[in-house]
């Protein structure tokens, strides 16, 4: 044994011994989990985690706003279903992929990502976030951003959010990550508390690109998605700046602006 731990580099002894570690301290140390309560080794126990996810709900592709079978539609020129504001005017960006509505208890994960730092809840929607796009037929974005805090509201909470999704996200789908491709430059009000004009206008000009994505397909992360004006704000100013395609992967979906 002895002579097998030293043919072994001290980079790799010290990497599986790191490993044994950690899993012997999440043994040791159970975590409960976050939606029931119960022991799970996972931030959502089985039970939970089987129960809550991918909600089968018909969605448009392009908002992913939930829609009713009878109001379904669909573009000539497209097989995918569109809700009627879609069709009629079009947001700058060009599909949004939602794990689920947000809703209790859901919206816990939400809430505990964004303002208790739980990050793991951030890896938890990534991968949900994956499989779903390898369920879709979307092409795979060029790079993956999250939509951007401003700098005050970055320095008030430490971090963000969609940043949490984003990275785990790109690993997975294989594609690079950039927090810095597009800025915030303008520190705007919290938009859930505005209705769905002034959130419009709140952030029509909020963002600047700052690398070059002439060309590129653009995905865009976020934890949750309600009128859906900060994403066509972001989307209209890739766009300007040269982006062929933006798509949209949002944790959650409010069922109604």
């Amino acid at each position: 044994m002895n002579v097998l731990r030293e043919l072994l580099p001290s980079t790799a002894r010290a990497s599986g011994f790191a490993a044994v570690a950690k899993r012997a301290f999440e043994l040791a140390l159970p975590n409960l989990c976050a939606l029931c309560g119960n022991v799970s080794q996972q931030l959502l126990c089985a039970g939970c985690d089987e129960q809550y996810w991918n909600e089968p709900r018909f969605r448009c592709a392009t908002c992913a706003m939930p829609l009713a079978p009878s109001t379904l539609r669909r573009d000539r020129e497209d097989t995918r279903v569109h809700c009627a504001a879609c069709l009629e005017n079009p947001p700058a960006f060009n599909d949004t992929l939602a794990i689920a509505d947000y809703r209790a208890p859901l919206d816990t994960l939400a809430v505990e990502l964004k303002f208790r730092a739980r990050l793991a809840a951030g890896a938890e929607f990534a991968r949900h976030l994956h499989t779903l796009f390898e369920d879709s037929t979307l092409p795979t974005p060029d790079v993956i951003v999250p939509v951007p805090l401003s700098r005050k509201r970055l320095v008030e909470r430490g971090y963000n959010q969609a940043w949490a999704i984003a990275r785990p996200l790109a690993r997975r789908l294989g594609v690079p990550a950039d927090p810095a491709l597009v800025v915030r430059t303008v520190h705007t009000a919290q938009q859930s508390r505005l209705d769905a004009d002034t959130r419009r206008r709140n952030v029509a000009s909020a963002f600047v690109v700052e690398r070059d994505v002439r060309g590129k397909h653009i995905g865009v992360v976020d934890d949750v998605m309600t009128s859906g004006a900060t994403l066509d704000a972001l989307a209209r100013t890739l766009k300007l700046a040269g982006a062929r395609r933006v798509t949209n992967f949002v944790a959650l979906r409010t069922p109604k602006d």
